[in-house]
């Protein structure tokens, strides 16, 4: 395989690395661990996916995704009374205005300080100008 993301031994990027969709049975990513009902559970990427984007977040036009073993992989921590109520504090806050106190139906945008969109609530056009 002569791909630029092609390095299994780890030589070029200081990890094994695979390009995308060509990743070794064993190893997952966050998402797909979360699928299986697992999470990493503190292990280090065992290996990376990379490869060219152009969509925000990548960084030089290059995308990677952390690779962990599936079989050291743990359970997902089951749901606790206390853990979700402590998420839905966390949820009413995102959707709570910071000056008047009104819920919007939607989490509000860091960029505006958590206040009010303009034409709702106490947001006016000015406030974004600020």
């Amino acid at each position: 395989m002569t791909s630029k993301y092609y390095d299994p031994d780890g030589s070029r990027y200081g990890i094994p690395t695979f390009p995308r969709h060509l990743a070794p049975a064993g190893l997952a990513t966050k998402s797909q661990l979360r699928a299986q009902g697992l999470r990493p559970g503190g292990q280090e990427p065992a290996a990376q996916l990379m490869w060219r984007s152009r969509a925000g977040g990548s960084r030089g036009g290059v995308r990677i995704a952390w690779l962990y073993r599936i079989d050291a992989a743990l359970p997902v921590r089951p749901m606790t009374p206390a853990r979700e109520r402590a998420l839905a504090r966390a949820l009413l806050a995102r959707h709570t205005c910071r000056s008047c106190g009104l819920v919007h139906e939607y989490c509000l945008p860091t960029s505006l300080g958590r206040t009010c969109p303009p034409g709702t609530g106490c947001a006016t056009p000015a406030d974004l100008a600020a």
